[in-house]
């Protein structure tokens, strides 16, 4: 059974920075794209970033341009979100996904993703 567990998230200052993590578990994801969405309260989930198996590929929303990477560590099936200068609208319940399958193509379109993990909330106070 895929499990995918979030975790890094909290409450954090305007300006300040956290980091995600998103351990998988089931199955090898090495060959296989991970990626974040967001969904803040009455918001549909969005693109946040996306990575291809061998990182040479990733994908930024346009709002988390220059203040989010994200990196990947295969041997750990672990994926991570560095999330640095963060604002009050990043505000929002962040979750894994992972694409089964090969890809080299770092979508952001969510309903090509076939797991998901539960979320982890992030909370940026002005």
């Amino acid at each position: 059974q895929v499990q995918l567990v979030e975790s890094g998230g909290g409450l954090v200052q305007a300006g300040g920075s956290l980091r995600l993590s998103c351990a998988a578990s089931g199955r090898t994801f090495s060959r296989s794209t991970m990626a974040w969405f967001r969904q803040a309260p009455g918001k549909e989930r969005e693109f946040v970033s996306a990575i291809t198996w061998s990182s040479g590929g990733t994908n930024y929303a346009d709002s988390v341009k220059g203040r989010f990477t994200i990196s990947r560590d295969n041997a750990k099936n672990t994926v991570y979100l560095q999330m640095n200068s963060l604002k009050p609208e990043d505000t929002a319940i962040y979750y894994c996904a992972v694409r089964s399958g090969f890809t080299a193509i770092p979508s952001s379109n969510r309903h090509e993703y076939d797991y998901w993990g539960q979320g982890t909330q992030v909370t940026v106070s002005s």
